[in-house]
């Protein structure tokens, strides 16, 4: 399994910006990783992620306002949320999936609130 970790939630006025971050507790150059996130009431939706070729993959909700982004020396993952907005909100979570298998590990999720 995989620990993660998520950091950077809070809240942000509409049209601003947060960052998050997810340290992995190996490296990430193993796993598939993603940001998944669940407003209330809401089912979990996959947010962002990068497909075999290692290319960006957004939801259509977030796509040219959110950015996937690693560091893989240090095992980080990054999800950089611009011109966010009210339907934004929800805990974010970091997903991984060790390659070659079905194990899959959550982060706690991290709140994330755009309000004015």
């Amino acid at each position: 399994q995989v620990r993660l970790v998520e950091s950077g939630g809070g809240l942000v006025r509409p049209g601003g910006s947060l960052k998050l971050s997810c340290k992995a507790s190996r490296n990430i150059l193993d796993l598939d990783m993603a940001w998944y996130r669940q407003a209330p009431g809401k089912e979990r939706e996959l947010v962002a992620t990068t497909d075999t070729s290692g290319r960006p993959v957004y939801a259509d909700a977030v796509q040219g306002r959110f950015t996937i982004s690693s560091d893989e020396a240090k095992n980080w993952l990054f999800l950089q949320m611009d011109n966010m907005k009210p339907e934004d909100t929800a805990v974010y979570y970091c997903n991984a999936r060790i390659l070659l298998s079905d194990k899959v590990s959550w982060g706690q999720g991290t709140q994330v609130t755009v309000s004015s």
